[in-house]
């Protein structure tokens, strides 16, 4: 494991400690909205996880769904999902387990803290309007989620050594500007379906809110 790695790795371990220990896990087993809820978004995202496509060997490109899963549970509770699935999929061999520190930080902190971010900053900064809440905290929320993610790894990739800066902008980098549009169409697209037919699945709307604009 390199510097880098474990670096990565002591500070998702951090975050992740912080965020659980601020967690009530005890709601979970009495919570039952909460459990389907929770298991059900991770199932589908986990199912996400699992397509994924590779130009060049360790550069892999998938669909992240975390601005959708934060809208959806929260940041607290999307970590702890996020974190589970990753583990999961490090176990069945979809990823190193060399990399989970870079993986979690790059791959699962950064993401939800900018999804979150943007979601607390129109809610506090901007009108509660549902077209600001779909497009902001969903369609550019992803967006920028997967952009920064493939950013921070092709810097680490380079920075690390595992591949000359050419090989990793023409395999990877670049891939970035097509992304993003279709993770910023999930995201989006999912979020409006939810709240129009499942409002009450979302953690982070309300028709008081968003609707009645109190």
């Amino acid at each position: 494991m390199t510097a880098i790695q474990l670096t990565c790795l002591i500070i998702y371990l951090l975050c992740s400690a912080y965020v659980i220990k601020h967690t009530s896990l005890q709601r979970l087993l009495h919570d039952k909205k909460l459990q389907h809820r929770l298991f059900g978004a991770s199932t589908v995202l986990f199912i996400l996880w699992l397509f994924r496509v590779s130009i060049h060997d360790g550069l892999v490109m998938h669909f992240l769904g975390l601005t959708a899963l934060c809208l959806i549970l929260g940041f607290r509770w999307s970590l702890i999902s996020a974190t589970s699935i990753l583990l999961v999929i490090t176990v069945l061999g979809y990823e190193s387990y060399e990399t989970i520190g870079v993986n979690g930080l790059f791959g699962v902190i950064l993401p939800l803290t900018v999804s979150y971010g943007i979601y607390m900053l129109t809610f506090h900064k901007m009108q509660r309007h549902l077209f600001i809440y779909i497009f902001i905290c969903g369609f550019l929320a992803g967006a920028l989620s997967i952009a920064l993610k493939m950013g921070c790894l092709s810097g680490y990739y380079y920075i690390d050594g595992f591949y000359e800066w050419n090989v990793i902008t023409y395999n990877y980098t670049q891939m970035i500007v097509l992304l993003v549009f279709q993770e910023a169409f999930f995201n989006g697209m999912l979020m409006t379906c939810l709240i129009v037919y499942k409002p009450e699945w979302v953690y982070t709307f309300s028709d008081k809110f968003y609707l009645d604009g109190k």
